[in-house]
């Protein structure tokens, strides 16, 4: 029988702190409609921003138009410009920043590490390896996008094996299973590069650089499509298992006097986020540190119960990414910065600060 781990607060050893609860938060049933009011404020303006600029109310009615609402439709430029190429690029950053926060809150809670995240595990790194393969080689498995999803996820999973087996059976250890992820991170670094160099067309490689730094160019309705069916199917899954990550947090022998099964929660948790990082590495390139900085701002506003925490992480992600890309197109127009390269430099420095505390640092 399964009991929620808010009922039965039994502290972790050589721990003082009882479990989190695992309802929604005071903060989070008050806070969290605000937020979400936010992204919706966020993506109006988002889509307004650019190198033509467009009051809200225009992009308002070009979305109304084609959502079939009895507005008068804007001139062809202004609206192809907002329907056909910032609409779908915003909303493509706020699937990926909300799919990648809920990873890194969800390998967490799992790792029982606050510097754990798709990416230091070594999973997008793995995914990053499928999707170039599938692009450079010219590797197909099925048709559209769903040939490089599949390649992602492939390259993911072989790369959270890989974690598994060079962990050995200290897997459970944060420490062990970090320094494994890192390790196995620089392997699929390597064998990407070397896929990259081996394609002799100088163009495609630029393109292949330019997507594995991070980049929201090719965005799409079939993208942003496929990243949504994900995400929102991983959100649900990861959500339903709240009470198992509140465990989990604690330790894995209190998660198994809780009544969960520790091996079987982990395995579908562990592959639902590697298939979610593959389905956003997939569509964006491999963006970094999301899935670390975000779930450490959520918890300060939100606290640390996952039924609270997993959907702000998915507001707060998409927020962010959605400002991050923004400032990556803009800024230094006409040239684009690769938005992984602006949140590496906004997520390194939060990295050191946890690691800084995690280790009791002066």
């Amino acid at each position: 029988m399964s009991l929620p781990a808010a009922r039965s607060p039994v502290p972790a050893r050589g721990r003082r702190d009882s479990p989190p609860p695992t309802g929604f938060s005071r903060n989070g049933r008050y806070v969290l409609p605000l937020a979400v009011l936010l992204l919706l404020v966020t993506i109006a303006a988002a889509v307004s921003v650019g190198s033509a600029d467009l009051p809200v109310d225009s992009v308002l009615r070009a979305v109304a138009s084609h959502v079939g609402l009895p507005v008068q439709p804007l001139p062809a430029l202004p609206d192809s410009i907002v329907w056909d190429l910032r609409l779908p690029r915003v909303l493509l950053a706020a699937l990926v920043g909300a799919g990648l926060a809920v990873c890194g809150a969800v390998l967490q809670a799992l790792t029982r590490n606050p510097l754990a995240d798709p990416f230091l595990l070594g999973v997008s790194s793995g995914a990053s390896t499928g999707a170039v393969a599938v692009l450079v080689l010219g590797i197909r498995i099925g048709a559209g996008p769903v040939d490089l999803t599949t390649g992602a996820f492939v390259g993911s999973m072989a790369a959270f094996g890989a974690v598994l087996l060079l962990a050995g059976r200290q897997a459970g250890e944060p420490t062990r299973i970090v320094l494994a992820g890192v390790a196995v991170s620089q392997l699929f670094s390597a064998v990407t590069s070397l896929i990259v160099i081996s394609d002799a067309h100088t163009q495609d490689t630029r393109s292949v650089t330019f997507w594995l730094l991070g980049s929201l160019t090719a965005a799409s309705w079939a993208s942003v499509t496929l990243s949504a069916v994900v995400v929102a199917v991983g959100l649900l899954v990861c959500w339903a298992g709240a009470s198992a990550l509140d465990a989990f947090a604690f330790g894995t022998d209190t998660a198994r006097s809780l009544g969960f099964s520790p091996g079987r929660t982990r395995l579908l948790l562990f592959t639902v986020t590697a298939l979610m990082a593959a389905a956003l590495v997939a569509a964006s390139g491999a963006i970094g540190f999301v899935g670390l900085t975000v779930p450490h701002a959520v918890r300060f506003l939100f606290g640390s119960g996952h039924r609270t925490l997993l959907p702000a992480c998915a507001v707060i992600g998409a927020i962010f990414l959605i400002w991050a890309d923004t400032v990556a197109r803009t800024v230094f127009s006409p040239q684009e910065l690769p938005v992984g390269v602006l949140t590496a430099l906004l997520g390194v420095p939060v990295f050191a600060l946890v690691m800084r505390r995690r280790t009791g640092a002066p």
